[in-house]
Parts: structure tokens; sequence; C-alpha cells
């Protein structure tokens, strides 16, 4: 029987740490670790879409969570995802994942190929089989990846015992629901959509795993904690609060993970460096958008937490 308590609450997905020149920093990697210690969250969701994954190489990748786990472990929960768009290197990545302790690792399926469900199972099957002591997560986001997890797709990903759950990024909150009833009482469903965090706890996830999460964990946590004791109202308003600040820090002409940076230099004198191309850097015209999604992040903690 699965140990999935642990995976029950919020999990910011950790943002890729970079130095001046561009390069993955330790330095910078372990202090944002010992930040969200701190901040109080269940665990860190580590080289995904936040961590500009699809980007950086494979050593990036490993100097990234060798540097969480080194902080992390027996602090958090971590769930390393190791997909990459070729079976060898992902298999690669998770046997090194699971040398290190971490807790489960996660998976998108391979992108740009349309391939058949029965290529997308053996993909995640072997990236499985070569971490066989960790729990596996199917990380479902259809809208970037191109491909859906339908409920045969998951009956067929059921059969491997190692496959606790989904974190699951559709946009309707229906999936949670359908998700959950398919993997039955042990098995664990994420929120992925951070504007949707309240419609998908109510639905019946067992937490949340968002890319914003980190540059307000305490209105996140929040929401989580209000959910549960059924205060909808209350939970609803810090809902809509942050939906706003996403809002904004998604205006600027730089993306929007070199605003969450910027952010979090400004109020938690953390230095993570720019974002890698082709993402775009910010601009000066951006520094006014993150003056204003810091006041909306102080304004909405000073009311509601």
């Amino acid at each position: 029987m699965k140990t999935v308590e642990k995976y029950h609450g919020i999990f910011p997905a950790f943002y890729a740490c970079y130095d001046d020149k561009g390069e993955v920093s330790p330095e910078r990697v372990r202090k944002l670790t010992e930040h969200f210690i701190q901040k109080g969250v269940t665990g860190v969701y580590v080289c995904g879409s936040s961590g500009e994954c699809i980007y950086q190489s494979v050593e990036d990748r490993k100097i990234t969570l060798e540097n969480v786990m080194a902080v992390a472990k027996g602090k958090l929960i971590v769930i390393a995802h190791v997909a990459c768009n070729n079976t060898k290197d992902s298999m690669e990545l998770a046997k090194h994942a699971e040398s290190l302790g971490v807790d489960a690792i996660a998976c998108i399926p391979p992108i740009y190929f349309r391939l058949p469900e029965y290529s997308i199972a053996e993909y995640w099957n072997s990236i499985s089989a070569a971490a066989p002591n960790t729990d596996f997560i199917i990380y479902n986001i259809p809208q970037l990846a191109g491909t859906s997890l339908t409920m045969g797709l998951l009956a067929k990903m059921l059969e491997n015992p190692k496959v606790a759950g989904v974190k699951n990024s559709s946009m309707p909150v229906q999936d949670i629901q359908m998700f959950k009833a398919a993997g039955g009482k042990d098995f664990i469903v994420f929120n992925g959509p951070d504007e949707q965090l309240i419609s998908g706890l109510v639905m019946g996830a067992d937490g949340g795993i968002g890319g914003t999460y980190g540059v307000m964990p305490e209105l996140i946590l929040k929401i989580k904690e209000l959910t549960e004791k059924n205060d909808l109202k209350q939970a609803l308003e810090i809902q809509n609060a942050v939906n706003s600040i996403i809002y904004k820090m998604c205006s600027a002409h730089g993306n929007m993970y070199g605003v969450i940076k910027k952010i979090l230099e400004i109020t938690e004198n953390l230095y993570l460096g720019s974002v890698r191309a082709p993402l775009t850097p910010l601009c000066d015209d951006d520094m006014s958008i993150v003056k204003e999604a810091v006041k909306m992040i102080t304004d909405a903690k000073a009311l509601y937490c």
C-alpha cells in the first residue's frame, strides 16, 4: 500500500536558478530550497515547466536536483520531473533521482510527434522501471504537451504498481474527479492550474503543484486551509486575489518566470538570475509591472494571512 498522505499539500514548482552568466547556480538552488522550507510548504516539484526543464541539459537538471536534495532531504517532500523528449535521457534522470532519494518522479508525455497511447505508456513505464523503488506521477498538461491523459491510457498505466498519481493541469476540473475515481482511495491527484486551486480541491484534489505558488506561498497555503475548513467564501476571495496577481505577472513583455524571480529578489532577497533563451528576459519597462505585482502580493498577505 502506498504512503499517500505525505503528498497531501502544497508543492511550489521549483524555479530555475542561474548565476550571472546564465549557468545553473548550486548556491542559489540551495537558498531557494531553504526559502521553501521556511515557508512551511509540503514539498517542491523540481525541474518541471517552472524549472525551464525543456531548455536545460541533463547535466543542468542533475545539478539542480542534487543541490535541492542536499538541503531538502527529510525536510520537504521532493517530486522530481525527469521527462526529456527521448526515453534514454529520461531514464538516466529517473535513475539519478532515485539515487538521491526523491519521493517521486514525474513525467510529461513526449512532445512534438503525435505518438499512439501504447508508445506513451511504454515511454512512461520504461522511465518508471529505471527508478523501480520510487513513486511515479503522471503529468497531464495537454495544452502544452499536445497529448491528453485519456481514461484508457490511465487504465493501462495503473497496471504499473509504482504509478501513485497524476499532476493534472488540464483545464476541466471534472478530470480531477474522474482520475480520482479511476485510481481509487490511495491514488493522488494534484491540481495543476494555479488559477483554479479552490475548484480542484473541491473536486477532490489532494493538493496542488503550481508555478506561481513560490512567489506567494502564504496565500496558496491559506486557500487550502480555508477550503479544508469549508470556508469557501473566504477561500474564493483569496483565489480571486491570487488570480489578479497572476494576470498582472503575465502582462509583462518578459517571461512570467522572469517577473517572479525579480519579485523574489525584492520581497525575499533571493537572487535567482534571469530566464534561459528562448524565454524572453525582462526589459526596463517591465519593472513597473513587477512593482505593481509586489504591492498586490504584499497587500493580499496583509489582508488574508
